[in-house]
């Protein structure tokens, strides 16, 4: 069987209104805004309102991704979004996209990957359409990171923000789209990075509540370490696998956690600043979000050209990691 070649036809994004800057984080918590930008490079996130969740979000970006795509909701096949902050348990979150946009003839459902969640969804999409199974897929990468944070906790309040970011994936010309995947997990590390609370291992309780285990807690200097050493070996192995090497690479677009970490992957990969998309001063960790939506932005910016080499890396907790070449 000869497989479809599949890329990104239209790509959208979605932030809220609201923004949280770090001289406000130095009224709730001890931090100064020196502090966070030297060590992360966040200078301001976004928060949801609280009339606001992940599907809101997700919708908007999805609007935006058919627009660009020229296509209607009817076109589309399947919706699936990447996101660790549902509305709720179940239905999915794709579900109600799905309803709000009119997509009647999609199937749909969530993935928890968690930051490495949409390179995930890329995978499973494209795969889909290039067997024949469908001919346009939405994915998405949605995130309320806010109602998961602990605005008392001054190691992780300052990293996390909300948006959302979508792509619609269809056929596109011989030797343009996809060109390989490399996702990896590595369930060991687990620990690192998690919300215990909300399972049926710890179910929602008053003590649950009290003991804040419904917020989310992360070991920073190990998973910082793991990070810096996946990020760059996991774009290589996604060159590899492509036929590519570091020297093709037109744009980089990173997981957006902490400059020092996209700077690390930029040295392994030999790479000047203009050739990465940065945009966690403005938005900070938008874990599934982050790629989608610095995607989204490199097109509204122009610095994507047909033709170009993109790679997409990330890494999240699980602890997971993904990338991804494409040819624009």
């Amino acid at each position: 069987m000869s497989l479809h070649p599949v890329g990104i036809i239209g790509a959208g994004k979605y932030v809220p209104e609201r923004i949280l800057t770090n001289q406000e984080l130095e009224q709730m918590v001890e931090t100064n805004d020196e502090w966070i930008v030297t060590r992360t490079g966040i200078k301001e996130r976004r928060l949801a309102s609280s009339a606001q969740a992940t599907s809101d979000l997700a919708y908007e970006a999805s609007v935006r991704a058919l627009e660009a795509a020229g296509l209607t909701a009817e076109d589309i096949d399947l919706i699936i979004v990447a996101t660790i902050t549902p509305d709720m348990s179940f239905p999915s979150t794709a579900c109600l996209i799905q309803d709000k946009l009119g997509a009647k003839k999609a199937a749909a459902f969530d993935l928890s990957a968690a930051c490495s969640g949409f390179i995930y969804g890329l995978a499973t999409g494209s795969n889909m359409i290039a067997t024949g199974m469908y001919k346009h897929v939405l994915v998405v990468g949605a995130e309320t990171l806010s109602r998961i944070t602990d605005y008392t906790d001054r190691n992780t309040c300052i990293l996390f923000g909300d948006g959302a970011g979508a792509v619609v994936l269809g056929q596109v010309p011989e030797g343009r789209g996809f060109r390989s995947f490399e996702l990896g997990a590595d369930g060991g590390g687990g620990e690192l990075l998690k919300v215990h609370g909300g399972g049926s291992r710890v179910p929602a309780s008053e003590e649950s509540v009290q003991s804040k285990q419904h917020y989310i807690h992360m070991a920073g200097n190990d998973v910082f370490k793991f990070a810096v050493r996946i990020m760059g070996s996991a774009a290589e192995d996604a060159l590899l696998k492509a036929g590519l090497d570091k020297n093709d690479i037109d744009l980089l677009v990173p997981h957006q956690a902490n400059i020092r970490i996209i700077q690390s992957a930029m040295n392994r990969l030999n790479l000047s600043e203009d050739k990465a998309m940065i945009n966690l001063d403005k938005y900070g960790n938008m874990s599934a979000a982050s790629i989608p939506v610095a995607l989204s932005e490199a097109a509204e910016q122009g610095r994507l050209k047909e033709g170009d080499c993109i790679v997409l890396v990330g890494f999240g907790g699980g602890l997971t990691w993904g990338a991804s070449v494409l040819i624009w």
